[in-house]
């Protein structure tokens, strides 16, 4: 559990948040407040990498079981990328697997040829 204050407009709000973690039972301060920001800088950069490179916030998809269909879609796609060795941006390799069929099976079968 963690607790904050928190100034927002001017307003004084107390937050409490919940983590499940393997860290031990009772770790130290420094150690769980960490582990808290690693798990959000990841998560942070995920989502501003799907908002930039494939545009999340613009979708107009607005059936929910199709937006989690393509959210899910693009976080595989965002995952293939990301483990593909070549050292073009996430943007560079999604363009380059719409250019080329080579690169694009390079890319899902996780090789570099």
């Amino acid at each position: 559990m963690a607790s904050s204050e928190v100034v927002r407009d001017g307003e004084v709000a107390d937050e409490v948040r919940y983590y499940i973690s393997s860290l031990p039972v009772e770790p130290d301060a420094k150690a769980f407040a960490h582990a808290v920001r690693s798990h959000w800088g990841v998560e942070n950069g995920c989502h501003w990498t799907l908002d930039v490179t494939f545009r999340e916030d613009e979708s107009r998809i607005r059936e929910e079981h199709l937006r989690q269909n393509m959210a899910w879609l693009n976080r595989f796609c965002l995952s293939l990328l990301k483990q593909h060795p070549g050292r073009q941006s996430v943007a560079m390799k999604r363009r380059s697997c719409g250019w080329s069929d080579d690169f694009l099976m390079q890319v899902v079968i996780g090789s570099t040829r």
